[in-house]
Parts: C-alpha cells; sequence; structure tokens
C-alpha cells in the first residue's frame, strides 16, 4: 500500500449543540454524535462500517464531505487537510469525493429527467463542456452501470429500486472521484438486486481505482466487499481489523453480539450458536453509561467496565479494539 493513505482521519468530533426545552433548563445539552475517531485509508481500498442505528456511522462520513461541521479533529484528503478549508475551496474538492445514498428513489429529483440528475455534476464542476458532450459522457457512464443509453430522457419514478440506483451509481462517478462513500446502498433493495449491486461497486472499483466508504447494517454484505471493516458504537469504534481477521476471531464483545444476530437459514446450524444475540436497547447518546458505553448490554462486563473507559489497543497484528476483556 502506499505510505500515503488517500484519506486520514485522526481524532474527528462531531458535535451538536442541542436547542434548550424550555427555561428551567439552564445548561445546553451537547449530542456526542461522533467521538475521536481515527481511521486511514488507501487507495483502491473499501472500509466497511457497521453499527446499529444511531452508532454515528452516517455523521462521520457526513462530517468527512463538509455536510456536517467537524467539531475537532483533522481530516486530510491526498495528504491535504480539508476542515481548515472555507466553504468554497472545500467545495472544490468535493468533486473527488462522492456519495451514494439509501434510498434510490429519494434521492433522485423527480422533476429531473435522467440526463440532467446524471450531469449536474458536469455543468457545476466542468461548465465548458458542451451540452452535446455532457450528454456523450452521461450515455457512456449509463452503459457502464447497467442502463441503456435510450433511457436518458425518463423520469426517476419510471425505473425500479434498482435501476434507480444505478442512475445514483452514475450521477456519483460521472466526475470520476477517487473516494466514493457508500451510506447503505442496498439496504432498500430486494436481496437478488442487492447482489448486482455489490458486483457492480467491486467491478468499478477495480476499474476506476476507487477508495470506498461502505456503510451497511448486514454483515454479511460488509464481508463480501470490504477489505477492513470498523465497527462503530454509540459514537466511537469498538473495533477494527481485516475482513478475515475480523470475521474469523472478532475480539470485542458487540462485534461477537452483532455476528450472532445474523440468522441462519439452517435450523441446526442457528440453535448451535455459541453466544447469545445482542439483547436490550441503544443507551440515550444524551446520557451515555459512564466507563464503557457497551457495558449494560455486554455479559461479560465486570465493576472496571463501570468506572473506566475502555483504551484502544492493538490485540493481534493490525486488529484493534478497545475492550478491557477481550474475547480470546
Amino acid at each position: 500500500m502506499n505510505s500515503i493513505p488517500l484519506l486520514d482521519v485522526s481524532h474527528c468530533r462531531v458535535w451538536f449543540k442541542l436547542p434548550r426545552q424550555g427555561l428551567w433548563q439552564r445548561q445546553q445539552q451537547t449530542l456526542k454524535a461522533v467521538e475521536d475517531i481515527s481511521f486511514q485509508l488507501q487507495a483502491g481500498e473499501t472500509l466497511g462500517v457497521v453499527g446499529e442505528s444511531g452508532c454515528g456511522k452516517s455523521t462521520l462520513v457526513r462530517g468527512i464531505l463538509g455536510l456536517e461541521t467537524v467539531t475537532s479533529g483533522s481530516i486530510r484528503l491526498k495528504d491535504e487537510e480539508l476542515t481548515s478549508l472555507g466553504k468554497k475551496a472545500f467545495r472544490s474538492k468535493r468533486q473527488h469525493m462522492q456519495i451514494i445514498f439509501q434510498d434510490p428513489l429519494a434521492s433522485l429529483d423527480p422533476r429531473m429527467t435522467v440526463n440532467e440528475i446524471i450531469s449536474e455534476p458536469l455543468r457545476v464542476f466542468h461548465p465548458q463542456l458542451s451540452a452535446k458532450e455532457r450528454k456523450k459522457q452521461v450515455q457512456q457512464i449509463m452503459q457502464r452501470v447497467g442502463l441503456l443509453p435510450n433511457q436518458i430522457n425518463r423520469y426517476p419514478h419510471e425505473f425500479s429500486g434498482g435501476q434507480a440506483q444505478r442512475i445514483g451509481i452514475a450521477r456519483a462517478l460521472i466526475l470520476k472521484p477517487t473516494l466514493l462513500i457508500c451510506d447503505e446502498p442496498v439496504s432498500a433493495l430486494d436481496v437478488s438486486i442487492q447482489a448486482q449491486i455489490i458486483n457492480l461497486l467491486m467491478e468499478l472499483q477495480r476499474e476506476m481505482g476507487l477508495s470506498m466508504i461502505f456503510i451497511a447494517h448486514d454483515l454479511r454484505v460488509v464481508k463480501h466487499i470490504s477489505h477492513r471493516v470498523m465497527v462503530m458504537y454509540m459514537g466511537k469504534v469498538a473495533e477494527m481489523a481485516t475482513r478475515d481477521e475480523l470475521y474469523r476471531h472478532p475480539r470485542h464483545p458487540y462485534t461477537r453480539a452483532l455476528m450472532e444476530s445474523i440468522p441462519i437459514p439452517d435450523p441446526d446450524i442457528e440453535r448451535a450458536k455459541r453466544g447469545a444475540p445482542l439483547k436490550g436497547d441503544l443507551p440515550s447518546p444524551m446520557n451515555p453509561p459512564s466507563g464503557c458505553a457497551f457495558r449494560t448490554r455486554c455479559p461479560q462486563a465486570q465493576q472496571r467496565c463501570a468506572t473506566e473507559a475502555p483504551e484502544w489497543n492493538e490485540k493481534a497484528p493490525g486488529h484493534w479494539a478497545a475492550c478491557h476483556f477481550p474475547v480470546t
């Protein structure tokens, strides 16, 4: 891998000041949506990000894209600091970072044709191109993502969910970005269509040399597409390792519980699972537990977990976890 990563996120925090609920509330509350997260992403690598709803996955990538204000920390793209850029300068960098959203139809403007949707980034970042040149590029990328060029003047409602997501992928890739962020891009699709979209993304990554951050709830999907996996819990990283290492030997009890929660079609195998699936609800981010945030749901929690937050340590080469009593 390259010595200088494509993306370097260091001690990133995204906090939100919440409005006071009334005159009786003297102190303004702070929601720590993302708390002290660090990772690197190499060229051509896919980092899978998993965790329950509300753990901060989407807020993290929105901070990377500049769609949320980063409270503190550093985000470097190709060794250039992004957090210190003004809005205009950051906007010019956004052509190198694109995103695919969860709901394909909701992310597309229903009043615009496919041609208008996909060519919009070209109009913004390459205004010197003629309409004919833009149309040619749009038709080329449409063919590459599995759409027919003669569909160029149709509207989003005329397409299925899978086809609409292909439109979103074409729009994201028309500028040939180096970083593609996929925010649960297949969760709203049928299983058979999910496989097609995942395979398409992997093919495009190989062809274009893309680096990807892939957010998902489904650990099976993440295992298929990712090189490394980062597990988040309540705004922090619980565990991070290579895909094979993490799935073969999860060290954090939360990661183990997530894996045990994956249903298996074979009833005998399902009954023979080693551990119990994840239980209980996610604590309120406004009032997180003391010490380790996962201790209220952890079957291995001890007194130390309530009084001392676990440090981020390397449990094995390239395998990091924040846990006082990691799984052995």
